[in-house]
């Protein structure tokens, strides 16, 4: 399955046309409703299998690389970018020959004046911080589908999801760029699951980079694993041969470890296949 942000920068039409792969849609809760709706609506008629809400980001974390560099929506390089441009020709050949990077779920609905709207600002003036369970109940009839809560980190809110009718959450920290401090979702994975796993699917997303670590998530009741960065960084790197070549060397850890292990199928993955590490001593 594939997740499409409300801020992607391909539409759900295009990813729709050119892959038939399931599709999920990371979804912002703005403060206007109508925009909500029209959103949604969008989704519907793209045919998008899941929808997803983020319930993690009502308003922006403290983000201070994105301050430094000047990120913002859609992307405008500054003085400051010169630098790396120049150390860089390629991927300053590869913007200058390809079609300006574009926000398609938003552009349709929002215009953004032709300005540069930094990350914080969007967060902050469009996202709706007063957000409540009876919000997301509403958005979950109106839906009237498949749907998921994405950074859920607590058994409770595990348990409230599933009393409005989710039929998934993915336990997220969304990569540690909004509350500092917080737990790693790894670590909320069994008392989630514990919770609420017969309620509904958890899947959890963070830090996975090996085949090893995926087996770990599913063997502690995981139905599924997210990758986001994971991919992100041998696609800015390499383009889709290096999302291939990575996609595929965590296939072969996951396959060859499973082996190893004599699991035969995921269905053979478990708690007793796990040992707590040992506290040091004191």
């Amino acid at each position: 399955m594939f997740g499409v942000s409300s801020l992607g920068t391909v539409s759900l039409q295009e990813i729709r046309k050119d892959h038939a792969t399931p599709q999920c849609y990371q979804f912002y809760f703005h403060r206007d409703r109508g925009l909500n709706a029209a959103m949604m609506q969008s989704a519907r008629e793209a045919g998008v299998n899941v929808m997803m809400l983020t319930v993690d980001s009502i308003t922006g974390g403290n983000r201070e690389r994105d301050k430094r560099s000047g990120f913002g929506i859609p992307f405008r390089p500054k003085a400051s970018a010169l630098l790396d441009f120049v150390l860089k020709p390629a991927w300053g050949l590869n913007y200058l020959t390809h079609e300006r990077l574009s926000l398609p779920q938003l552009d349709a609905h929002v215009k953004l004046g032709g300005t540069t709207m930094s990350i914080s600002r969007y967060f902050s003036e469009m996202l709706d911080p007063d957000m409540r369970w009876e919000d997301v109940a509403a958005m979950v009839k109106d839906w009237g589908g498949h749907f998921c809560l994405k950074g859920v980190m607590s058994a409770a809110d595990a348990r409230r999801a599933a009393d409005i009718g989710c039929d998934g959450i993915i336990l997220s920290n969304h990569s540690g760029r909004q509350l500092d401090g917080t737990r790693a979702p790894f670590d909320q994975l069994a008392e989630v699951v514990d919770a609420v796993g017969d309620r509904l699917d958890v899947m959890v997303d963070g830090g996975f980079t090996r085949g090893n670590h995926v087996i770990k998530a599913l063997s502690l009741g995981a139905k599924a694993v997210g990758l986001g960065s994971y991919y992100l960084f041998p696609l800015a790197a390499a383009g889709q041969r290096g999302v291939e070549r990575a996609l595929s060397l965590l296939q072969d850890e996951l396959i060859r470890d499973m082996k190893l292990m004599g699991a035969r199928s995921v269905a053979d993955l478990g708690r007793s296949n796990l040992r707590a590490r040992a506290a040091l001593p004191k």
